[in-house]
């Protein structure tokens, strides 16, 4: 015969993932790096999984910067965590494809 719980077995359990859901929304920090995390974890050979970028926030918008700064980096900008990756995984592939060479027209 298997054990029977008693009835406040749960209880506890349920009030410490009560508590862990409401640390994840008192803590945006984390909630930005969590979806990083897991980005990267369903996407693990983009550049953003293997170059880890860093990620920050400007008010609504989310930038995803390898590099000193927006000039002389690459950068992904986007309205979610998401967005900014899949940009900065963009750019940094087009950073590394040559410039289009230029093709003389014959007269």
């Amino acid at each position: 015969m298997r054990p029977i719980l008693p009835p406040d077995a749960l209880v506890g359990w349920m009030n410490n993932e009560a508590c862990a859901r409401i640390a994840r929304r008192s803590d945006p920090l984390g909630d930005i790096f969590d979806r990083m995390e897991r980005y990267c974890v369903e996407h693990p050979r983009s550049p953003s999984a293997v170059r880890r970028p860093q990620l920050s926030r400007r008010g609504r918008t989310f930038v995803a910067l390898l590099g000193r700064n927006l000039q002389s980096g690459i950068s992904g900008i986007g309205n979610t965590v998401e967005a900014a990756l899949r940009a900065f995984d963009l750019q940094y592939l087009r950073a590394l494809q040559p410039p289009p060479r230029k093709i003389k027209a014959l007269k």
